[in-house]
């Protein structure tokens, strides 16, 4: 799910602020700690070969975030994908791999324990 900052509701204007809301935008129950990550991809990075050996071969974490410069994309175990632009806030169910479009930074919330294990496998693939 994805929506751009021209798409949210504006929930409150007065001089000096705008307060936009998308409510129903994920679901955190029972996930635990969250980790707030940030990460600066570049052009044609592709989790696909990172994540195999992960359940399905997808991370299947949540992840809430903004995009705060280019473009990426994200398929699912059924092959659906969806495209992410800077300033757009994402929510990525579990099941998902990501593809770079664009160099691009993101800010990232996750779930930390299960964030954390598809990184440490992440490196692992990259040692190995």
């Amino acid at each position: 799910m994805r929506i751009a900052k021209e798409d949210i509701d504006v929930k409150m204007e007065i001089p000096g602020a705008v307060i936009r809301q998308r409510t129903e935008f994920g679901d955190a129950t029972g996930l635990g700690k969250i980790s707030g990550e940030y990460f600066s991809l570049s052009a044609g990075v592709d989790t696909t070969p990172l994540f195999q050996g992960l359940d399905g071969d997808l991370c299947q974490c949540p992840h809430w975030g903004f995009v705060l410069c280019g473009q990426l994309t994200t398929t699912d175990a059924n092959g659906t994908q969806e495209t992410v632009n800077a300033n757009d806030l994402f929510y990525w169910p579990p099941g998902h791999n990501v593809k770079v479009n664009a160099d691009a930074e993101i800010v990232m919330f996750s779930p930390q324990q299960q964030h954390s294990h598809v990184i440490n496998h992440m490196i692992e693939k990259v040692k190995g």
